[in-house]
């Protein structure tokens, strides 16, 4: 049919067919008491059993018996099929955390290693870090927790969190040394070296003078066979090597602080930045925590105390890369680990804020 001058199907205009209604059949929900999965097993269907210890098994970590959990994991990852990596990598993730939680450190990061090899994309690499820094804080390694929070911020440069939890350890790392510092070793008003507990007399050198002594009965017996110009000059010896050696360790002691203090700095200055450049558009409790956050770094930053000039370098330096373009490019939620090259944090961070600190001071 033609109808100045559209056209329109026939079918449009005749009568609507009767339509033919078929009867659903009926449903009736599934009705589950309350922790019906701790009742005995009674279902011969693998699927079903898998369910009933997978849910004891998550009932007893939520009450914090891990060793009851963690003997349920350990059933129902027998009744997981070897294809179900979805379901393996949750059961090992909770045996893992019940290893933990029972002081087995090394059984847990055996099974953190398993699920690493298993990992097929950057989600289950992130998850398998997250695991593996919750172990060493629980076992306080602050060492291990700062490298397994460097790689996070290397493989999710724009995620804050990462950033200011990295820069909290930095912080405390700088706060451990500067302890040390104070009640290590420091020179009197004359020259000489005073020990800041008697724990130290004991890590000296061999050879010192504090150390080639023993006693007078050794004394007696040395002198037998060396004169009194010898012991002296033995003694004189040593000395120099204790100081020599105190003044090492001082300087080793003060590149240390010197080093965390920075990468604390250039942490929270990270983070400052990529908290301001989300707040726009965040509101509600996400808005507020984004303050609060905020907050904590600037009271972080006053305690570190980095002057105006030195705060303008590292800010410049950390907020190179924030581009809202280059920043959506650059995620990488879900993609496959095959070709995927983590830059490494002192390569990438650190070594261009230090080079740029050091330009600076040299001009």
């Amino acid at each position: 049919m033609e109808i100045l001058g559209s056209t329109f199907d026939d079918s449009v205009f005749e009568e609507a067919r009767d339509k033919v209604c078929i009867p659903l059949p009926s449903y009736t929900a599934k009705v589950c008491e309350p922790e019906w999965f701790c009742e005995r097993v009674t279902t011969e269907d693998e699927l079903e059993t898998q369910k009933v210890f997978k849910f004891r098994a998550d009932l007893a970590y939520s009450r914090k018996e891990y060793q009851k959990s963690l003997d349920d994991y350990s059933t129902c990852l027998s009744l997981v099929p070897e294809g179900n990596l979805t379901i393996r990598r949750d059961i090992l993730e909770g045996q893992a955390r019940c290893y933990c939680y029972l002081g087995m450190r090394d059984q847990a990061l055996e099974v953190i290693d398993k699920l690493r090899k298993e990992a097929t994309n950057t989600c289950h690499l992130t998850c398998v870090l997250n695991l593996e820094l919750t172990l060493h804080r629980h076992f306080g390694d602050l060492s291990k927790e700062v490298r397994i929070l460097q790689q996070l911020v290397s493989l999710h440069p724009y995620n804050p969190w990462h950033w200011k939890s990295l820069a909290g350890d930095y912080l405390r790392l700088f706060r451990s040394h500067l302890a040390v510092s104070c009640s290590g070793v420091c020179l009197c008003g004359d020259g000489r070296e005073q020990g800041g507990d008697r724990e130290g007399a004991q890590t000296l050198p061999e050879g010192t003078a504090q150390n080639s002594r023993g006693g007078p009965e050794q004394l007696v017996e040395d002198g037998e066979h060396r004169s009194g110009l010898d012991l002296v000059q033995q003694d004189i010896a040593g000395i120099h090597r204790t100081r020599e050696w105190i003044s090492t360790a001082v300087q080793d002691q003060c590149k240390e602080r010197e080093r965390a203090w920075l990468q604390a700095c250039m942490c929270f200055i990270r983070t400052r930045l990529l908290l301001r450049m989300l707040r726009v558009q965040q509101s509600s409790f996400v808005l507020q925590r984004n303050r609060e956050a905020l907050q904590e770094v600037e009271e972080a930053l006053e305690c570190l105390e980095p002057k105006e000039a030195m705060l303008q370098l590292i800010t410049e330096a950390m907020g190179r890369d924030l581009v809202a373009e280059r920043m959506r490019e650059d995620s990488q939620d879900g993609e496959s680990l095959a070709g995927l090259c983590i830059s490494d944090f002192e390569e990438r961070w650190y070594n261009s804020v230090e080079s740029a600190v050091l330009q600076a001071r040299s001009e």
